[in-house]
């Protein structure tokens, strides 16, 4: 917490606080805002002769929190929010520096409702940061992210519609366990009923919603993200077997969990997995590894690689002489 708030932006935080936290204890609201204990409950007296009710209890349950009904001030950003704020919304959709853009347009108007101090300061970020468009970015409509969300909420099964990069469309009943975003993409992870095992469908591909009766229990010790990580490589149409000669550890520093399963073979090592584009495969994953391998599989990844290595080698023989 800043020590050199004003006690104004003080009385706001200690108004944040007691939303987050019902029931804070002195202690709680002395640490949240940075003061005393003495002086944080100077702070609650302020909020009160404000005429802002806040409720106290004592004993060993209680504490502050804010009497019902009660109507609060707009939402109020110090400088260092807002400011990190508009940075996060620059990294994350760095089109938003177009006021026609749908988050850029948001952006404007949460800039127009700051202070003119901090709203100033906000906007000149805006103005003159250059962000560069992430070309692997891939943002879903908000509404089926949304949709998708409140199932994940709700435990409810729902029936996707999804269209691969290839232009395959099929539907698929199952269990939406998280959306996770991973690099700019969007992804449900989910428990497939028809493969019977877990999937991950990128939510910008995903055509349809419905939302099914059906109620279900994700697994206790799920990690989003770790599972995410772990389920990109397998269960796609395509097989993939690449054998490295060098020493698993060092393979794996160049390895991306996508890319499928690392284990140790001999001396050396093999990458075992799936995909749904082996051109992509070859070209984008396998070429940048600075290391000798071999394709064992399967047949569509072998004739991606040899389409990649064609084209390179075209590109180092000389021109005929006439």
């Amino acid at each position: 917490m800043a020590t050199d708030l004003s006690p104004t932006a003080r009385a706001l935080r200690a108004i944040e606080i007691l939303q987050a936290r019902p029931g804070a204890t002195a202690g709680e609201l002395a640490a949240g805002l940075g003061v005393t204990e003495r002086a944080a409950r100077r702070y609650v007296e302020i909020l009160r002769e404000a005429g802002i009710p806040v409720e106290s209890a004592r004993g060993p349950y209680g504490g502050y929190r804010l009497g019902r009904g009660t109507r609060l001030p707009p939402v109020v950003f110090t400088e260092p929010e807002a400011l990190g704020l508009v940075m996060a919304v620059l990294d994350g959709h760095p089109a938003a520096a177009d006021a026609d853009d749908l988050v850029g347009s948001a952006l404007s108007k949460v800039i127009r409702a700051l202070p003119e101090g901090v709203g100033r300061q906000a906007a000149a970020l805006r103005a003159y940061a250059s962000a560069a468009p992430d070309r692997d970015a891939a943002r879903p409509d908000p509404a089926t992210a949304s949709a998708l969300v409140a199932a994940v909420a709700a435990r409810r099964r729902v029936l996707v519609t999804y269209r691969n990069d290839a232009g395959k469309q099929w539907e698929a009943e199952v269990d939406p366990w998280a959306v996770v975003v991973r690099h700019g993409r969007w992804y449900l992870l989910c428990h497939s009923h028809q493969a019977d095992a877990v999937r991950t469908y990128r939510i910008d591909r995903i055509r349809g919603i419905e939302r099914l009766e059906h109620e279900f229990e994700p697994p206790r010790d799920l990690d989003p993200v770790a599972a995410l990580e772990e389920n990109l490589g397998v269960g796609w149409e395509y097989a993939t077997r690449v054998v490295f000669d060098a020493p698993l550890a060092v393979v794996a520093r160049w390895v991306r969990p996508p890319m499928g399963r690392l284990e140790a073979s001999g001396d050396g090592c093999v990458l075992v997995g799936s995909t749904s584009n082996p051109a992509m495969y070859a070209q984008e994953w396998l070429a940048r590894l600075p290391f000798a391998f071999r394709v064992e599989g399967g047949p569509e990844l072998h004739a991606a690689v040899a389409t990649v290595a064609a084209r390179f080698t075209a590109a180092l023989t000389p021109p005929r002489v006439e």
